[in-house]
């Protein structure tokens, strides 16, 4: 397996660890609606749809060295859970990790949970770098994720801001 399989193998088992569930894709003109009641706009056309995803939407980037995604996991009672609880179950199958960043931030009229962290998957030896936002309204638990190694990760870091950036509740 080349190096940039390897790397797309582990951006995407990274990304979607913990994440179950499937539905449907809903993409038009660049923009994905979710059935959840959100909607984001693909950063360009260096990111390409991954169909068959465990999330709502995955996007890998052309060369597939980093990858970003947006899920809703909608029960009561992950929407209950407080925002520390949900980041640490986002980041579970990530081990001798380091935050780089954490701070809260308004997402869409809504309060989100925002972190930066690196750190290797459970079952790699390869760093990966990992920025997201989680937020929640009565009913669902938002994640937004942008998964690269730490040296690709600035390079695609501004695409995932405009993603984040262009998340609205319907």
């Amino acid at each position: 397996m080349s190096a940039g399989a390897r790397r797309a193998a582990l951006v995407t088992a990274v990304a979607f660890s913990v994440l179950a569930g499937c539905a449907g894709r809903r993409l038009q003109d660049g923009v994905f609606r979710s059935a959840h009641g959100f909607r984001v706009t693909v950063p360009g056309p260096a990111w390409n749809v991954v169909n068959g995803s465990r999330a709502e939407l995955e996007l890998r980037r052309a060369d597939g060295g980093a990858g970003m995604l947006a899920h809703a996991t909608c029960r009561p009672e992950a929407a209950r859970r407080d925002f520390g609880l949900l980041e640490r179950h986002l980041l579970l199958g990530l081990r001798d990790r380091a935050t780089l960043e954490e701070d809260e931030t308004d997402l869409g009229g809504r309060r989100a949970a925002h972190r930066v962290v690196e750190g290797r998957p459970r079952d790699g030896e390869e760093r990966m770098r990992i920025e997201s936002y989680v937020l929640k309204d009565a009913r669902c638990v938002y994640d937004l994720l942008y998964v690269a190694p730490p040296d690709e990760f600035d390079g695609g870091r501004g695409d995932f801001r405009r993603f984040v950036q262009s998340f609205v509740m319907e």
